[in-house]
């Protein structure tokens, strides 16, 4: 067999790009791709004509919706990069990326800076520990300012070094701006490694790259970025890479550098900044060399934790090792006509063709008939390869019983990773088919999109008979919408946005439940149950801590009434989901001629009824929204929030000086129309995103009126 280019996992890169919205990722992605020679053309977001931006609803859009991984060469590194969405609707995308990637570049709009979204993909690249580099982009356009993204980035995203790591430059702008500001046009970047200019000729989309000394005016600036970048270095250089040279005023050797950045990068000490513009084919190079240069391989990373599905909780920890025991986990799941899609990123050992691979969360098996690289496009097909060794991530068909999150392995050993987590959705419509008969053809298409998105939840409503779709928020639903009628040729009609309320315990209850007959019949069971709020991950939890006696109940009884709380505990009073409820059986007695399964699940709903009644209370989402606004409309804006029932959290001036930062804490039913009506608030000069951020309690008035009072 051929040697894989994964033989050496030093030189492979999992490379993730993040930001908020319209930051210009997806253009940062095409060059990446152009540069190394993985597509011919350069493509567009205006014209629809990106790799990356393969669905219709992206390229109308002008956004990326749907994560995509597509593999590419540069200077003898293998990097699988994975170009994200940045609108908040879409963040599970973000979240399942950042969990297997190795290493991710954050985007940021030289001229907005930190914005909204930015915190959300950064907070999530913190939870799962993920190094990364920084690239402020649009350095061209008016306005544009590196010193004040970079103070943005530090005051927001990192305010304590010791905990947060710092923003490094390596890469700083000759110029920024175009033409029509006052300052000098953005027209090149400067490496404070080498100290050395490059320039990027315009005339091949910047694939010449012209190196030249230093422009005079930009040499005190140049030496300045140096100084601070050796002065953060040489703090943790142990080993004394730099540090004698620098204290004797030496220039160090380039290569002792980069390798205390990419030492103090990988730990968590730096951020590695360059700065260029996509659009004007600045500084893409520079990028592709540090993401060699900076960012983690498979081998740099700590070896994946799981535990022993069938060792009681055991862990297990495999090394990113092709001679380890195979193991990856199903990040996503794609439809396709000819097969379901699902991609795995490979932790240990390899994934071979015609493997019978173990899913222990399942507990099932799975046959693997070939892995597959993927080009963003699906139009353009699979690319079959021999294996998937450890570090790769890799494309499978038509697995039965397997779902985003899960875990496969081999079978003799057998190890469960931490799954996926995603955030609750908060917004939901009703969705029928125009046409009757195509009731099943539409339960089918629902299926397939649940499967594809994990935040996106389908139920029927046990009142109205009427089918509910949940997800992020609007737009999440008019683009899930959008597929119906596209991809599955159906016809639908939906109802207004609906807020997906939550419920919750006021008080904990102990209570004493009994049943003496069911029907006419006589009967017997009794339960004691304690129903409290907990916080956890899992909206509800049901535990039985009787202690056996003389006389314990039978197992099959206590299953049936531990599922049937479960059963209860998950939709409230009112209806709505609970949240963080928990119940706990504490005692229980049983009559070995009269008792049964009936009658503990008959005690157990009994209980439940009991401990709810007149006794749940009505949450409703918070969002977190930001609006950002010239600052002669802010009072509007302001005033606007406050009367949407809005608490204003903070306020700030952006880098560029002449917007205002409004962040507020705002109920999510008030929020339907916000998007327009800002516009018209600020003559249409406004921006504003949201993210979903808390439950809270709702008022009286708002249960009153969901009461229909």
């Amino acid at each position: 067999m051929a040697k894989s280019k994964y033989d050496d996992l030093k030189l492979v890169r999992n490379l993730g790009v993040i930001a908020h919205i319209d930051a210009g990722k997806t253009t940062t992605t095409e060059h990446l791709l152009y540069y190394a020679g993985a597509k011919h053309k350069l493509g567009g977001v205006d014209e629809g004509t990106t790799d990356t931006d393969y669905d219709p609803e992206e390229q109308a859009r002008g956004i990326t919706i749907y994560s995509a991984c597509v593999p590419f060469s540069w200077a003898g590194y293998t990097i699988n990069l994975i170009d994200t969405p940045g609108h908040v609707d879409f963040t599970a995308e973000v979240e399942r990326s950042l969990r297997v990637l190795d290493g991710a570049v954050v985007v940021f709009d030289g001229q907005k800076g930190v914005e909204a979204q930015s915190e959300t993909v950064w907070r999530q690249a913190n939870k799962y520990g993920v190094p990364r580099m920084v690239f402020v982009n649009k350095m061209d356009v008016v306005g544009a300012n590196f010193a004040k993204t970079l103070e943005t980035i530090h005051t927001r995203l990192t305010p304590n070094f010791v905990d947060h790591g710092r923003p490094v430059p390596i890469v700083i702008p000759i110029g920024s701006g175009g033409e029509t500001d006052s300052r000098t046009p953005f027209r090149g970047v400067i490496d404070l490694i080498t100290m050395r200019a490059k320039f990027f000729d315009a005339g091949d989309l910047g694939k010449t790259v012209r190196d030249a000394d230093i422009p005079e005016e930009c040499l005190d600036e140049a030496n300045k970025y140096r100084a601070e970048l050796f002065d953060v270095l040489t703090q943790n250089d142990e080993k004394d890479l730099i540090t004698s040279d620098v204290l004797d005023d030496k220039d160090p050797d380039p290569l002792k550098v980069r390798q205390l950045i990419r030492e103090q990068c990988l730990s968590g000490k730096i951020f590695p900044v360059l700065s260029g513009s996509g659009r004007e084919h600045i500084g893409i190079q520079p990028l592709l060399d540090a993401v060699t240069y900076y960012l983690p391989s498979p081998l740099d990373r700590p070896p994946v934790v799981g535990t022993d599905p069938k060792g009681k909780g055991k862990e297990v920890k495999r090394k990113p090792d092709p001679k380890e025991p195979f193991c990856g986990l199903v990040f996503k799941a794609a439809w396709h006509p000819s097969g379901n899609r699902f991609f795995i990123r490979v932790y240990s050992g390899v994934l071979k063709p015609n493997m019978r691979a173990y899913n222990p969360g399942k507990d099932v098996k799975e046959n693997i008939a070939k892995p597959f690289h993927v080009h963003a496009d699906p139009a353009r097909g699979l690319e079959e390869v021999p294996e998937g060794p450890a570090g790769d991530i890799v494309c499978v068909v038509g697995l039965k019983d397997t779902v985003t999150g899960d875990t496969l392995c081999e079978t003799a050993h057998p190890i469960l990773l931490e799954t996926i987590s995603f955030a609750e959705a908060v917004v939901s419509q009703s969705i029928e088919p125009d046409s009757g008969g195509d009731r099943d053809k539409l339960g089918l298409a629902l299926e397939i999109l649940q499967l594809e998105d994990p935040t996106f939840k389908v139920k029927a409503d046990k009142d109205t008979g009427q089918t509910l779709m949940s997800g992020m928020g609007t737009l999440h639903l008019e683009v899930k919408k959008h597929r119906l009628e596209r991809d599955f040729k159906l016809k639908v009609r939906v109802g207004k946005p609906n807020v997906s309320y939550r419920e919750m315990l006021k008080q904990p209850r102990t209570i004493d439940a009994k049943i003496d007959h069911l029907g006419d019949k006589p009967a017997f069971a009794e339960l004691k149950v304690s129903f409290t709020n907990f916080v956890s991950e899992k909206p509800v939890a049901v535990f039985n801590v009787v202690s056996a006696d003389e006389n314990p109940v039978p197992v099959a009884f206590m299953a049936a009434a531990e599922k049937a709380l479960a059963d209860a505990l998950q939709t409230g009073e009112l209806g709505y989901p609970m949240m963080n409820a928990q119940a706990r059986i504490i005692d229980a007695k049983f009559d070995a001629a009269l008792s049964s399964d009936d009658s503990f699940v008959a005690a157990a709903i009994r209980a439940y009824r009991q401990a709810t009644e007149g006794n749940v209370q009505l949450l409703e989402p918070i969002m977190k929204v930001t609006v950002t606004t010239p600052a002669v409309f802010l009072g509007s804006i302001m005033g606007d929030l406050t009367r949407r029932r809005g608490q204003i959290e903070a306020q700030e001036m952006s880098p560029s000086g002449d917007m205002v930062e409004v962040i507020a804490m705002v109920p999510l039913a008030n929020l339907f129309t916000y998007a327009n009506e800002v516009r018209s608030l600020s003559q249409g000069r406004a921006a504003m995103s949201m993210e979903p951020h808390s439950y809270q309690p709702a008022p009286d008035e708002v249960l009153r009126q969901l009461r229909g009072e």
